[in-house]
């Protein structure tokens, strides 16, 4: 069996497209499985099992070796969880005899109707973004498959990891790691109210260390958080690659974030974390199986039914004190949102 699996978006989509891949080299042990990646992700790969071959789109022209070692690898399925002009060519070049995606009119014209042989029905706007994933392998006969996470440090990282915490002062267990940045400037929260969470945390005990990629505009965020703290903080931001910071995480004590990433990152460490949503609905992307507080934009309390229908909100409708509050409540020991409002994970919709 020849498999190719097409996830051409973001780091944080490549890492809830694992439960996936994992589930596919269960079924098919002996397979030969090739995953296509955006070279945006290239940090996450060393940490994903199961793939014999890594292909990256960097939508350069140097990209044409890369799709003529698709188009000659004769794959007897490929996978299209992606769903953008980009990963339609892939799968049209792969020439694969069963070529598979999820249902939508617009898959219906012209090109996309000539790319796909096999559509999946599926309500994707009402699924958690892992089990859309899953779903998709319905042809291979793969159901009731692991929907958690499966990212495999490899030691570097971890080695890495335990050196800055050494160079800062840091011992596992008793520092926070707050990740306010995002490639998407909507979903930024207030920088007086961050630095307002980190003199909360240094008066329960707990260093806090600031992380975040090395953007102009996660940059000057940081900067305005760290001009507004009263107690020390530790600026990590830029500093460290994805693995050194998914064993950061797995090391702190728990994990405050927007919804980026590192949430997804924090899921697979089994870290509990607080996350803050706003203009993207948690239903799809929200934390499961791991202890989390989830708060929205304009609720009041932490969600445990999750709507399908959740309108974007500002992000300055989360007050200061719903993310204290669920801070504590980790902290305590308390699992102040029990994922998805259910005992198994999967989500109760309203």
């Amino acid at each position: 069996m020849n498999i190719l699996l097409i996830q051409v978006k973001r780091i944080g989509d490549l890492i809830l497209t694992t439960p996936a891949i994992a589930a596919v080299r269960a079924k098919f042990p002996n397979a030969r499985i090739t995953l296509v990646a955006a070279s945006g992700s290239h940090e996450l790969l060393p940490a994903i099992r199961g793939v014999d071959e890594f292909l990256l789109a960097r939508g350069k022209l140097m990209d044409v070796l890369a799709w003529f070692t698709v188009a000659r690898s004769h794959y007897d399925y490929s996978f299209d969880f992606t769903r953008t002009d980009r990963s339609a060519l892939v799968t049209l070049l792969s020439g694969a005899k069963k070529r598979v995606t999820a249902d939508q009119p617009r898959f219906r014209a012209q090109l996309r109707a000539r790319t796909y042989n096999k559509l999946v029905q599926l309500q994707s706007n009402q699924m958690h973004t892992v089990d859309y994933h899953l779903a998709l392998l319905r042809p291979l006969g793969i159901r009731n498959a692991s929907p958690s996470i499966q990212l495999a440090l490899p030691t570097g990282a971890t080695r890495a990891a335990d050196r800055v915490l050494a160079n800062g002062g840091l011992r596992a267990g008793e520092f926070l790691i707050l990740h306010p940045g995002s490639a998407r400037r909507e979903k930024y929260w207030e920088d007086s109210r961050w630095a307002t969470v980190i003199q909360a945390a240094a008066e329960r005990g707990l260093k806090s260390v600031l992380t975040g990629a090395g953007s102009v505009i996660e940059q000057e965020h940081i900067r305005e958080i760290r001009s507004g703290c009263r107690n020390g903080v530790i600026d990590l931001s830029g500093q460290v690659d994805l693995l050194t910071l998914a064993a950061l995480i797995q090391r702190a004590r728990l994990l405050i974030t927007v919804d980026s990433a590192p949430m997804h990152l924090a899921a697979a460490m089994h870290t509990p974390q607080v996350v803050l949503f706003g203009p993207t609905n948690p239903l799809h992307w929200a934390p499961r199986f791991t202890p989390a507080v989830i708060l929205q934009a304009g609720q009041t309390a932490p969600l445990q039914e999750f709507n399908p229908k959740q309108k974007p909100a500002a992000m300055n409708l989360l007050s200061t004190e719903q993310v204290i509050d669920g801070m504590e409540a980790l902290l305590a020991g308390m699992n102040a949102a029990a994922p998805y409002g259910t005992t198994d994970g999967y989500p109760t919709q309203s």
